[in-house]
């Protein structure tokens, strides 16, 4: 009799155990999430201070005083392996060399954007010469993360980027801006008066529409990328040939700028997004990327969207793409402020699914802040 009463407590016990297992982990995950914090803002793992306001709070919960000294030491423990996961997870981090795939050559502005992203992180950089080679080489682990392009202040948003991040299973976990100044390249010896030929990417041709309508003898040649159109033009050391491109190409390739910042627009940003296999809570996050389809009925799109109005949620950019088989019917790309651990936008991000037929969120990262 005495032996089946014990196999009941056992049983009781086993209960809670799992129980406590559940509970144990959800404070560990929180634990992430502080170290996370206290990584951005440069804070110590330790604070001893708010950890005996914990260890007497706990122990203040508990209806028998009895177990007080018990309740303590076991809180003391948690809190010294919290601690340790803390110091262990930040060491990883600060010792860990990352493989970064980047778009297109070296000298290119996503090459620009890799760098100051990665500034004080040590990483092997890795080139890639199409945006589905550096989403794959994500989605199936080859690198760590991976520098983008997805808009642009003057010509919009990066229709193929935005269609390979539906399509392949990776996640935003950052962003970058980069100012976009082109300028005129030449070899030792070139100038306005010898350039005959020009080579860049359509874009940055586009980009200097004016400066070529004042130029109008200039022959334009569209080039697969504004940095090997600079290493074009170094290899063949012709003092009638140009490149549009930027100022570390002409860095790299040991070029001269002859003109420089003849973009017509002079506040010209493309804004990259760096992107990792799978989400990575930052405390700090406060903007978030999500995909929606809504049903092909009038007002859907406004009910949905209307969501973030209601709640106080400013959307900050909205980028469509055609359903392929559906026509007429789109993906849209919502870039809005919050962050995922707000109680206040867990409740909007379920209204949002509730309105929706396809819900995707590819990140909740750190919105780019510009340092004037």
């Amino acid at each position: 009799m005495q032996e089946l009463d014990l196999e009941k407590i056992r049983q009781e016990i086993d209960k809670v155990d799992q129980q406590l297992a559940d509970v144990l982990e959800s404070r560990l995950q929180l634990v992430m999430q502080i170290a996370a914090y206290k990584k951005s803002k440069g804070l110590p793992v330790k604070d001893k201070n708010r950890e005996a306001k914990v260890i007497e709070k706990v122990a203040g919960f508990l209806e028998n005083k009895e177990y007080s000294v018990a309740v303590k030491n076991i809180m003391r423990g948690i809190i010294d392996q919290a601690c340790l996961l803390e110091e262990t997870a930040l060491s990883e981090e600060n010792d860990k060399t990352y493989e970064v795939a980047c778009f297109g050559p070296a000298g290119s502005f996503t090459h620009q954007a890799l760098e100051e992203y990665f500034h004080g992180r040590r990483y092997n950089r890795h080139h890639f010469q199409t945006f589905e080679e550096v989403i794959a080489s994500i989605s199936d682990g080859t690198m760590d993360y991976a520098v983008l392009p997805i808009e642009n202040s003057s010509t919009g948003g990066i229709t193929e980027v935005y269609d390979l991040l539906r399509q392949y299973d990776c996640s935003i976990v950052g962003e970058q801006c980069v100012k976009i100044e082109q300028n005129l390249l030449g070899c030792e010896g070139a100038s306005l008066g010898t350039i005959k030929t020009v080579y860049s990417h359509p874009q940055g041709l586009k980009q200097c529409a004016d400066f070529f309508h004042d130029y109008p003898d200039i022959e334009q040649i569209p080039y697969f990328s504004t940095s090997k159109s600079a290493e074009e033009v170094a290899e063949k050391q012709d003092v009638t040939l140009g490149a549009i491109a930027g100022k570390q190409a002409a860095e790299l390739y040991n070029l001269k700028v002859i003109a420089p910042a003849i973009n017509s627009n002079s506040n010209n940003y493309t804004r990259f997004v760096i992107i990792a296999k799978k989400p990575e809570i930052v405390a700090n996050a406060n903007k978030i990327t999500l995909i929606v389809a809504v049903k092909h009925e009038t007002g859907s799109l406004y009910k949905m969207l209307a969501s973030f109005y209601h709640m106080g949620l400013n959307m900050l950019n909205l980028e469509s793409r055609p359903i392929v088989g559906k026509t007429w019917e789109y993906f849209f790309y919502i870039d809005v402020t919050g962050n995922l651990a707000d109680p206040l936008v867990i409740d909007v991000m379920e209204e949002i699914k509730s309105k929706s037929t396809y819900c995707k969120v590819l990140g909740n990262y750190r919105a780019y802040e510009r340092k004037e």
